[in-house]
């Protein structure tokens, strides 16, 4: 399909031809010995890959659906990919051309996206699967060709409860005014805990919630709050403007989707500190680091001013992972929580935030943790394995001291009393 062809509108109709929304057959492996009572038989060649030709988008986004991946990739000379309980697996489909990618996201996009796309070589927007799901979309080049990746956003907004998140998170969304971050790597979940912090204001409080989000990604009701969402590009051009202008609309409650550049964490700090409670994210892994990263985009000559402001109106950092379950099946969040005490204000005031791991490690009576002592507790109720809780450690010696790797009641590194149980 060519630039000048007009392409069906993005999100809506069914595709043609549209196959069940089953899964294709799973890449055949020989069972595991003793599951049939014999010995383990041998592999069974797989069905012959399905073709790509003339398929639609939204024959492999049902799939998604179906099997509850996270993410869907899709890339010229590979098969289409998902992610599946962190891990990627390759669909069995035939190997897609550069035409056939283009084709394939061409078909979803309006003349005005596919304009914005050929400009701009990168996109993002959002996409609904009609009747059955909404994904975040990235769209880009690989190597002169068209490639994106789709990740799935649930249709029911989670409650914190439900995605096993510290209660802690419940009882901060209760603060009248400051900023509280989510941070963690891109893929941690950060969206999906705000969104959970948020309906829990929607659905206890009357506040007015602005949210500024690149694309929207979690379709909140109006329910006891009123909530506006911003999308960058369609209803606002850039965070920064949208935040400005949002001191001027009433708010008490501001999500602002990801704090980019120095203007949009300026006016984030500004607004917490004009009385209103701001939600944000960014892409770091500790309290500590969010704290020295925000700082450290200004130029030197405003960081002590931003280091005021900032100690004056932090409420609360939240870090976040996500580890895959030693079950195997799904995944089970990590979290650091920092809490604005007046010790912590004053560590941020006087620039001493490599001491904030020591001040979270010490205070667990009023709801603090570190990322090794979640992870030490994670492990030891079994929930993950110990390599995964490892590979995740801020620091691999303390951890294994936490949980006493090699000691006399951890032979061979498990927890005594503890055998992986569920």
């Amino acid at each position: 399909m060519t630039p000048g062809n007009t392409p069906p509108q993005q999100g809506t109709g069914a595709p043609p031809n549209a196959m069940s929304s089953a899964a294709p057959p799973p890449m055949a492996s020989p069972p595991a010995q003793g599951e049939t009572g014999g010995p383990p038989k041998v592999e069974v060649k797989s069905a012959a890959p399905q073709p790509v030709e003339d398929m639609h988008i939204d024959e492999l986004l049902h799939i998604v659906v179906d099997r509850n991946a996270s993410d869907l990739h899709i890339c010229a000379n590979s098969e289409p990919v998902i992610r599946e309980d962190g891990a990627l697996k390759r669909l069995n489909f035939e190997k897609m051309t550069p035409r056939d990618s283009q084709r394939m996201m061409y078909d979803i996009l309006s003349d005005e996206n596919i304009h914005k796309f050929e400009t701009t070589l990168e996109l993002d927007f959002s996409y609904t699967l009609p009747r059955r799901a909404r994904f975040r979309v990235n769209m880009y080049r690989d190597r002169g060709s068209v490639a994106a990746a789709f990740r799935l956003i649930a249709q029911k907004i989670p409650t914190v409860k439900d995605l096993n998140l510290p209660p802690i998170l419940e009882r901060l969304v209760e603060k009248p005014r400051g900023l509280i971050l989510v941070t963690g790597p891109t893929g941690s979940g950060k969206s999906t805990s705000l969104a959970a912090m948020i309906n829990t204001v929607n659905t206890t409080k009357a506040h007015h919630i602005i949210t500024i989000e690149d694309p929207i990604e979690y379709l909140h009701e109006h329910k006891m709050s009123l909530i506006n969402q911003r999308e960058l590009g369609g209803d606002t051009k850039s965070f920064s403007n949208a935040l400005r202008a949002s001191l001027r609309e009433d708010p008490d409650i501001l999500l602002v989707g990801e704090m980019r550049d120095t203007e949009t964490i300026a006016l984030a700090i500004t607004a917490a500190e004009t009385g209103h409670l701001v939600f944000a994210t960014l892409h770091t892994n500790t309290a500590a680091e969010s704290v020295d990263r925000m700082i450290d985009v200004f130029p030197p000559g405003q960081q002590e001013q931003i280091r005021v402001q900032l100690a004056n109106n932090i409420m609360a950092i939240i870090s976040q992972q996500l580890l895959p379950r030693a079950s195997g099946t799904g995944r089970v969040p990590a979290n650091e929580i920092m809490i604005a005490t007046a010790a912590i204000r004053n560590l941020i005031r006087e620039n001493k935030t490599h001491q904030i791991q020591s001040m979270i490690q010490t205070s667990g009576g009023i709801g603090m943790t570190t990322m090794d002592q979640c992870l030490r507790d994670i492990y030891l109720k079994g929930l993950a394995t110990l390599e995964e809780c490892m590979a995740r450690a801020v620091n691999v010696e303390e951890l294994k001291k936490m949980i006493n790797v090699g000691g006399p009641n951890s032979p061979g590194g498990a927890p005594a009393g503890n055998s992986n149980r569920r």
